[in-house]
């Protein structure tokens, strides 16, 4: 009989997570991994193959969480849909001025280093960029449908624009570009979206 786990595979792939969003893939050691899971080597890979396997694991996870939070904070929490899309693109800002040690998200620093050479990596990043696409596709849709954004422009160009300006942001801030260029980029793509009737101009707090 086989010797029962006496660990929760989804802290390991957590804190595997962790240790992978600090020192990227490339200089994650197998020591360090076994550091921040508390495993040793045989019990790692044992339980998860080896540290390329438990890295796909780890970047799924992040991408899932990911997805999540983006679709609650555009489709699911409270207020108005421009609202929303507001919160989102200021707070992502924010959140990117508040990252001191310029790490960056796992996303981005993972398909920035592996994407070009590992197909597991880039088909998943690439479907994580669709769906966020697709979510602010949405919002922007539910604004038209409001009349705080104009109704006869195309959603998925400026669900498309939104990602584009969130994903460079996320660069930016990751090569320590300052908080006022930073936030000035966020109220600039959001002033691009084309008002609707029932839209008045806000600035951020």
């Amino acid at each position: 009989m086989a010797r029962p786990r006496d660990f929760v595979e989804a802290d390991v792939v957590r804190a595997a997570r962790n240790q992978f969003a600090e020192t990227g893939y490339g200089g994650t050691s197998v020591v360090d991994l076994t550091t921040a899971t508390g495993l040793g080597k045989g019990s790692l890979y044992g339980a998860f193959g080896d540290k390329h396997q438990l890295f796909v694991l780890a970047f799924e996870s992040y991408c899932d969480d990911a997805e999540a939070n983006v679709r609650y904070e555009l489709l699911e929490s409270p207020g108005k849909a421009i609202h929303r899309i507001r919160a989102h693109v200021i707070g992502t800002a924010k959140d990117i001025v508040a990252d001191t040690t310029h790490r960056g998200c796992l996303l981005a620093r993972s398909t920035a280093e592996l994407a070009n050479r590992d197909a597991a990596v880039a088909s998943r990043a690439l479907r994580t960029f669709v769906v966020l696409e697709d979510l602010l596709t949405q919002a922007v849709q539910e604004a038209q449908a409001d009349r705080d954004i104009d109704p006869t422009a195309d959603a998925r160009e400026l669900g498309g624009l939104l990602l584009a300006v969130l994903r460079g942001m996320e660069a930016l801030g990751k090569a320590g570009v300052p908080r006022d260029s930073l936030m000035r980029t966020a109220e600039t793509a959001l002033r691009t979206l084309p008002p609707g009737r029932g839209r008045r101009t806000t600035t951020a707090s």
